[in-house]
């Protein structure tokens, strides 16, 4: 999959002038519950069977020093992502480093700030949680829930694609996860393999809010995400609202069933015009459901999308994804 990020900058109606830029040691982001995880460090225990770690009431704040870094689990633009153990409570998390010089160099200080301030409250199972953060004088770590089997986009491009019943499940708990985003006021507006990640039991759970946005007036200018995923109106600068996350989730479906997006093209040209006039082709082995499914997801007119309420009482959804029903490769693995 050729995956093309806009060249454009979160400039216009939402971030702050330039003269709010950060000084790389007096970075700030909003402040967010500081307690420490809650559990052990064995995600294949039940829940209620993790034993409870007592808070220090006097430690207000995280450092380097409370964590045992591990391997590196992925390097993007900015930083790394290690997996790490807290050491108090022995539980494992993926700490997120990021370069302060970095981030203000490429000018995303809003955008990082507004990543740390939407994620840490959220909490639903289909969502990657953030723990907390801290930072020093060049870096800022954020601390993550550990997805043991990665990006989405990994395990799709070794299976090239997914059976209809596995594809189905992580659009049901997609669609999930956005019903809650968007009753919290928050439109995602990257949905795509790259941002969602898979957890121990190939549970799906969305990762990246970089493009993320609390958005109460739900209706926005900003051109972002990535091109195989915008919506019409995205592309054509149009105002938009949460319509362009059920746009990205029906986009998401083809690509689980066919293994590339609908309008993956060589020239940015001609994915904007298959994107303008919603030209897909759909091959042989999609079911007529799916088809249906994915035909009322990616419609011209945001308003006329299928709301993510009744995605998950579409037939396809019913017949394949109940409630309870995992990934075939899930269920291979434990046998």
């Amino acid at each position: 999959m050729n995956v093309r990020k806009c060249d454009c900058k979160e400039n216009c109606c939402t971030c702050p002038s330039s003269s709010h830029k950060m000084n790389p040691g007096n970075f700030k982001v909003p402040t967010i519950p500081l307690n420490r995880p809650q559990c052990s460090a064995k995600s294949n225990e039940k829940e209620t069977n993790k034993p409870q770690v007592k808070n220090d009431d006097k430690k207000k704040e995280w450092s380097l020093s409370d964590f045992e870094l591990g391997r590196p689990l992925g390097k993007g633009k900015f930083g790394n992502v290690y997996l790490a153990r807290e050491k108090e409570s022995q539980y494992v998390v993926a700490l997120k480093v990021l370069f302060k010089s970095q981030i203000q160099d490429s000018e995303i200080e809003y955008q990082v700030r507004r990543e740390v301030e939407i994620q840490c409250r959220l909490r639903h199972p289909n969502i990657l949680r953030m723990y907390g953060y801290f930072h020093d004088e060049k870096r800022i770590y954020l601390i993550l829930e550990y997805a043991k089997r990665g990006a989405l986009y990994k395990l799709l491009k070794e299976h090239e694609r997914f059976d209809e019943k596995t594809a189905a499940i992580y659009v049901r708990d997609l669609t999930k996860a956005l019903i809650y985003c968007h009753s919290k006021k928050v439109i995602h507006r990257d949905i795509k393999p790259e941002n969602l990640l898979i957890g121990h039991n190939y549970e799906l759970k969305i990762a990246d809010f970089g493009w993320s946005v609390h958005s109460p007036s739900s209706r926005r200018m900003t051109l972002c995400g990535t091109l195989d995923y915008l919506s019409p109106e995205m592309i054509e600068g149009k105002p938009h609202n949460y319509a362009v996350d059920i746009w990205s989730l029906g986009v998401l479906c083809y690509e689980l069933l066919v293994g590339i997006p609908p309008f993956e093209a060589k020239e940015h040209h001609q994915t904007f015009r298959k994107i303008r006039y919603v030209i897909i082709k759909y091959p042989d082995f999609i079911s007529e459901k799916a088809k249906d499914l994915i035909g009322k997801l990616l419609v011209i007119n945001p308003e006329q999308r299928l709301p993510l309420i009744q995605v998950l009482q579409h037939p396809w959804i019913l017949e394949n994804a109940p409630e309870g029903a995992r990934p075939l490769f899930c269920t291979m693995e434990q046998k």
